[in-house]
């Protein structure tokens, strides 16, 4: 991906990434698997009530690959490609799940094919440059087929509690956010329909009694996450 500049910064956090992830996360009294889970059942929801059932995924960012056996198990796709400009972070995906049927890729040397049912990526793109993240949402339709979807996750900076746990994290700190609406514009900018927009995340362990209202209010942007789930043109 030549338009996409190499940024090793996550090499750094490869081996102690969850403890400094969980560092901010501790607030919310859950893990990162807790999140992990919900976004991609989420995406699952999603994607049976329009009737896509994806055979191949592509998880843009993949980190150190936590998603990739959410992916398999919650939407039962065949294959996962994982990509990422952490090398470092790359290897620790495969020892830690080169056993599963997915592959991962270092950015630079992935070659997107057009074949990919279904693209994932949480967390990415508020690391990535301004000027750059054009580059990456053309960079994802280059890998889909015509008709294919991309669930683009991200921080909601419209949270308050967003925004402390990610001052919180390393590697965070200096990240520049987007709201649900600029994200919704990269994602058309790409030549994506945009389909929905879900928020997601309202309330921590304390008042998780509550959790049960936040299927119902999605659409208010209140949640610490957001999904921007998007269309290629056929």
């Amino acid at each position: 991906m030549s338009d996409v500049p190499p940024d090793q910064g996550f090499d750094g956090y490869a081996a102690d990434y969850d403890a400094a992830l969980q560092q901010g996360l501790a607030v919310s009294g859950e893990d990162k698997g807790f999140f992990a889970r919900g976004r991609i059942a989420w995406l699952a929801r999603c994607l049976k009530r329009i009737g896509f059932a994806p055979r191949t995924a592509l998880d843009f960012g993949c980190g150190t690959g936590t998603s990739v056996p959410l992916l398999l198990e919650l939407l039962k796709v065949d294959h996962v490609v994982g990509v990422d400009v952490s090398r470092e972070s790359l290897a620790v995906a495969r020892r830690l799940h080169g056993k599963l049927p997915a592959r991962f890729v270092a950015l630079a040397d992935y070659v997107p094919d057009g074949s990919i049912d279904l693209a994932f990526c949480n967390g990415v793109f508020h690391h990535i440059p301004l000027d750059r993240r054009d580059a990456a949402v053309r960079f994802v339709s280059a890998a889909l087929r015509p008709g294919g979807l991309f669930a683009l996750w991200e921080n909601n900076p419209l949270n308050p509690g967003t925004r402390y746990v990610m001052s919180k994290i390393p590697f965070d700190r200096d990240a520049v956010t987007l709201t649900g609406g600029a994200a919704r514009r990269l994602v058309r900018g790409g030549g994506f329909e945009a389909l929905r927009t879900d928020y997601l995340f309202i309330f921590p362990a304390l008042l998780k009694m509550f959790r049960f209202v936040e299927k119902y209010v999605t659409r208010l942007p209140l949640g610490a996450q957001y999904q921007v789930l998007g269309r290629k043109a056929a």
